[in-house]
């Protein structure tokens, strides 16, 4: 080798080290810092987005859904029934009474039974309470009812027809030697014309004194026959015999 060449080697190598070393410092300043930029600017919108919208559409949807107003339910309302008109039984006979304990109620089934009529029940509107019964209590409201012959107990069941009866059986107990004022109530408020109207009455002891002639008196109408006391335990061979009595 010359000595030229040899003096030129180093100053060759110097140049390409050099080159070198500017080739790597290019690559890392330009290709890294774009990237990431790129990257973000493709994602970004995107993930925002889905981030954002996504809450606000289902709230948006879940409010709508609770604020949203439901269609008011309608009640369907079916017009009234009209009140069966009463139908005749094909029975003429009716046993009507009044019962504040059972006592008469039982001994009026009995009849209405032997006799196949019709029954009908007069109750209180005021119903009577056992302190109300009480006659030893000067106080009471049947002692201050039956002290005073004008008083007339408001009925509470329904009126009844008596267009097809001809034979009536009306009964009822006995308090302080007559017919409770209810039942004056009751003549007072029906028409008897063409009725025979038969009063019977219940107590342990007290005959039917005045109380059939009261009736009749406030009633103003019907062929009123006399009437007739029993116990509650009046058999249905007694009742029937007395029934048969007055054919």
């Amino acid at each position: 080798m010359k000595l030229s060449h040899i003096k030129l080697f180093p100053l060759f190598l110097a140049l390409a080290l050099l080159l070198a070393l500017s080739a790597c410092g290019d690559t890392p300043s330009e290709a890294p810092l774009q990237q990431p930029e790129e990257r973000q600017a493709e994602t970004a919108p995107d993930n925002t987005s889905a981030e954002d919208t996504s809450p606000v559409t289902e709230d948006t949807a879940e409010t709508a859904e609770a604020t949203e107003p439901e269609p008011a339910e309608t009640e369907t309302t079916e017009p009234e029934a009209a009140a069966p008109e009463p139908v005749a039984s094909g029975r003429n006979t009716l046993v009507v009474y009044f019962s504040a304990t059972g006592t008469t109620k039982g001994v009026a089934e009995k009849i209405a039974a032997i006799t196949d009529a019709d029954i009908y029940e007069i109750t209180a509107a005021q119903e009577y309470t056992d302190a109300d019964l009480n006659w030893h209590d000067s106080g009471s409201r049947t002692t201050l009812e039956q002290n005073d012959k004008s008083a007339r107990p408001e009925i509470g069941s329904d009126r009844i027809s008596l267009e097809d009866y001809d034979t009536v059986y009306v009964g009822f107990p006995i308090w302080w030697g007559e017919e409770p004022r209810i039942m004056d109530t009751f003549a007072e408020s029906y028409d008897f014309d063409g009725i025979t109207v038969i009063p019977f009455c219940t107590s342990s002891s007290s005959g039917i004194g005045r109380s059939g002639k009261n009736l009749a008196d406030n009633a103003g109408s019907g062929n009123w026959l006399e009437g007739r006391r029993f116990s509650g335990s009046v058999s249905e061979s007694d009742l029937r015999g007395w029934i048969d009595g007055l054919q």
